[in-house]
């Protein structure tokens, strides 16, 4: 990984940082949130989909999936989604964040809409393995923008509710499933295939929103082009009614330069070993936790309760809708009381509610509603907990490598923790026993107390400080 061409070595002093930091909320930054954050509503929706129609799948006479081809599915969207965030990672770091927008979306909205041909289950699986790859590399992308474009005392807050509206993009899935699915609408063959659809018809709309967002300023400032850099913020300043500082602000002196593998490997490992062990931990417990439950919610609904493929939509909007509130209402604490404290609470909450519903689905006191109530209570902590991973991991490195070390610490986390969680999980289910299943919930519960644990031990206060507060870049120099 060599340094990008163009970038000059000569010392550079700004003050981008404290002017981006120090503006009031305004309609840019509510576009910012919007064109951005709607890269969770689309995983939302995809994954969701995915989930709701299992029934469908394993009925529809072209596919016929088994309970493993559907968890095996699940695990393909996990595993491209690792392989495009650490490609689309390293892009984003090297070519800017703005650049790498329509090449991910692109690649989402092509895989996702090619998904609802599919012949075959080798097809679909591919299909599905490259919609996670344009994903996985929005992820970086974008979680790396909206860091560096989101004030510091709002960044908490902000970043949560992004990821927490993957739950907005799961409830249009439920309904669409619905709606797709009821054979008295469409034939039941046709309706699982334009669920799919929703996605590529949802992303289409965000690309024109996406023309007005500017490349990030501290990505430019890092390449050298103050210049370019200060004239962005300007335009942002105007953009939210603010007044040119009144008085000097705190200027950031640094010397613009490219990263090494060798640079990312010393400041993951040797100067931030501490943070890097956290981000591991919290990205991988979650990530086993949510996607093994998630992505077989439909088999355990059908299975277990009754329930028909074209209800389990509706079981899951309470669902969608405890995961959104967690992160909306406890979203603000986390920048108030501090991310070390409120990390630890969501992780053991969920964690410890989850021992809970184990032991009543084993012991046969829930049916299909109360099974529902019971995971949405438990997901309004958890989804505040998982969204809580994300910020923890995006704000914890220094600029240079922020979207590649998001990248590294999803992928790594996500095959830790989520790839093998939907194949086990649907293995789980086709043995039919309740207590098979009971002991892979203990297993994840288990899992978010070790999150809640590291994060107690281990935790960053990084609440309503700058970025480069938090974690000064490769190429500052003292003065």
């Amino acid at each position: 990984m060599d340094s990008p061409a163009g970038i000059t070595h000569d010392i550079v002093e700004t003050d981008v940082p404290a002017r981006l930091d120090r503006l009031h909320w305004g309609r840019f930054h509510t576009l910012v949130a919007t064109a951005l954050g709607i890269t969770w509503v689309l995983d939302g929706l995809e994954v969701t989909i995915t989930g709701s129609i299992a029934g469908a799948l394993k009925s529809s006479p072209v596919l016929r999936l088994s309970d493993m081809q559907v968890g095996l599915a699940g695990s393909l969207y996990l595993v491209g989604a690792v392989v495009g965030a650490l490609f689309f990672g390293w892009l984003t770091d090297r070519l800017g964040r703005k650049k790498l927008f329509t090449v991910t979306l692109g690649l989402y909205l092509t895989a996702t809409a090619a998904t609802a041909f599919s012949p075959d289950f080798i097809t679909f699986a591919i299909f599905r393995l490259l919609t996670g790859a344009g994903i996985g590399g929005e992820y970086a992308a974008i979680n790396s923008a909206i860091q560096e474009l989101i004030p510091a005392r709002y960044r908490g807050h902000t970043d949560l509710v992004i990821n927490g509206s993957f739950w907005l993009g799961a409830a249009a899935g439920a309904l669409g499933s619905v709606v797709l699915l009821d054979s008295g609408w469409v034939a039941p063959e046709l309706g699982w295939r334009l669920t799919f659809g929703l996605g590529a018809a949802l992303g289409l709309g965000i690309l024109v929103l996406r023309r007005w967002i500017p490349e990030s300023p501290r990505w430019l400032m890092l390449h050298g082009r103050v210049g370019e850099a200060e004239a962005v913020v300007a335009e942002i300043e105007r953009r939210v009614g603010a007044a040119p500082p009144a008085t000097p602000l705190q200027r950031l002196r640094l010397r613009p330069r490219g990263i090494t593998l060798t640079d990312v490997a010393t400041t993951l490992l040797r100067t931030y070993p501490r943070r890097t062990l956290l981000g591991l931990v919290l990205m991988a417990t979650q990530a086993f936790f949510y996607n093994a439950i998630f992505f077989t919610y439909a088999l355990v609904l059908g299975r277990f309760y009754g329930v028909a493929d074209a209800e389990v939509g509706l079981y899951l909007l309470p669902f969608a809708a405890g995961n959104f509130l967690g992160p909306l209402l406890l979203g603000r604490r986390f920048d108030s009381l501090g991310r070390r404290p409120m990390i630890a609470l969501t992780y053991a909450a969920s964690g410890l509610l989850l021992f809970v519903t184990a032991w009543l689905f084993v012991h046969g006191h829930l049916d299909a509603r109360s099974q529902t109530v019971a995971w949405s209570v438990v997901f309004f902590f958890a989804s505040a907990a998982a969204s809580s991973a994300y910020l923890t991991v995006s704000e914890s490195f220094p600029l240079e490598l922020r979207a590649l070390a998001i990248a590294l610490f999803y992928a790594f986390g996500t095959a830790l923790g989520g790839v093998a969680g939907p194949w086990l999980f649907g293995t789980l289910i086709g043995t039919g026993e309740r207590a098979a299943i009971g002991w892979g919930y203990v297993f994840g519960a288990s899992l978010m107390l070790v999150g809640a644990a590291a994060a107690l031990w281990l935790g960053v206060a990084a609440e309503r400080r700058s970025l480069e507060d938090v974690a000064a870049p490769l190429g500052s120099v003292g003065d």
